[in-house]
């Protein structure tokens, strides 16, 4: 079934934008990622236009991250203490990352700038990500089945402007999540993802975490920092096509539910290894593509950004 999206400008397969959405939903209720490091991608392979995917994007990570939040709540797995230090970086970082957006988006840059966003940043943590579990998954081979003791203090725990986080057992500054919050909320803005493949490894290994909780603090900044994110889009730039968020909304609030519910029952490492070879797919997927088509790429470069 074809259906026409205004903002966008094209028709597109109204199941195949509730089967993404539900995909998406069930990685943001695993991982504890918004999953628009997978969507926006997925989005720009069927056509959307970069700056309409980003601005749209954001809503679908709101409802997704709405809805595994809430299942975190049942289980008492979000620090909303943390959750709230992170949030104000992030809002913060989003307003940055809007005015960077829109100056790029006046020079026709915008498009080449998402896209090298997303393969620098997938290829970094993704890589990161998938040695650091690789390393996690043999030690825990070597003890017996033991989980991985990791250190928990580092030079984060000696800055000033320490702060109790009871849910977390941390005390620390909150200088880094601060950082890490305005770090995400840049992202947000001009990749239009909710930051989690950036803050669930930080939460973990800059503030040491435990894993459990991060995934729930991560999608509760994540709800607030891309709402503000998806308002100032839509005053803007008027890029937020309603038709394609509301059926990525209803797919990815259904498969946020279930994954939820797979990610209780997963190891850490193992949640870890798989969200990092999923970043890494994507990433490979993404530069394939900016390789494969370099018309696009210096069509876009020489000033022809979606507007």
């Amino acid at each position: 079934m074809q259906i026409y999206l205004p903002i966008a400008e094209l028709s597109v397969n109204a199941f195949l934008l509730l089967g993404l959405g539900g995909l998406v939903g069930v990685l943001s209720g695993m991982f504890g990622v918004g999953g628009g490091f997978l969507m926006t991608p997925l989005l720009f392979f069927i056509g959307i236009p970069p700056a309409v995917a980003v601005a749209t994007e954001a809503n679908q990570i709101v409802a997704s991250s709405f809805s595994g939040v809430l299942a975190n709540i049942k289980r008492k797995l979000v620090d909303f203490k943390m959750g709230t230090v992170l949030l104000v970086g992030g809002l913060v970082g989003s307003a940055l990352g809007i005015v960077l957006f829109n100056y790029l988006k006046s020079l026709g840059q915008v498009d080449l700038l998402v896209k090298l966003c997303y393969v620098v940043f997938l290829g970094v943590v993704g890589g990161l990500m998938f040695i650091e579990s690789l390393n996690a998954i043999r030690k825990s081979k070597k003890t017996g089945g033991a989980p991985p003791t990791r250190k928990r203090h580092n030079w984060v725990h000696n800055l000033p402007f320490k702060m109790k986080f009871r849910v977390s057992g941390l005390y620390i500054s909150i200088i880094p999540p601060l950082l890490v919050g305005l770090l995400v909320g840049v992202l947000a803005a001009i990749m239009g993802v909710g930051g989690g493949f950036i803050m669930v490894p930080a939460m973990i290994y800059l503030l040491g975490m435990p894993t459990k909780v991060v995934i729930g603090t991560s999608l509760f900044q994540i709800i607030f920092v891309t709402a503000f994110t998806t308002m100032l889009h839509a005053t803007t730039n008027q890029t937020v096509d309603m038709v394609l968020a509301i059926l990525l909304i209803i797919g990815g609030v259904i498969g946020a539910q279930i994954g939820s519910r797979i990610g209780a029952r997963m190891k850490a490492e193992q949640l870890r290894i798989l969200l990092a070879i999923m970043v890494l797919l994507v990433c490979g997927q993404l530069a394939l593509d900016l390789l494969l088509r370099p018309d696009e790429l210096f069509s876009i470069g020489a000033g022809g950004g979606h507007s």
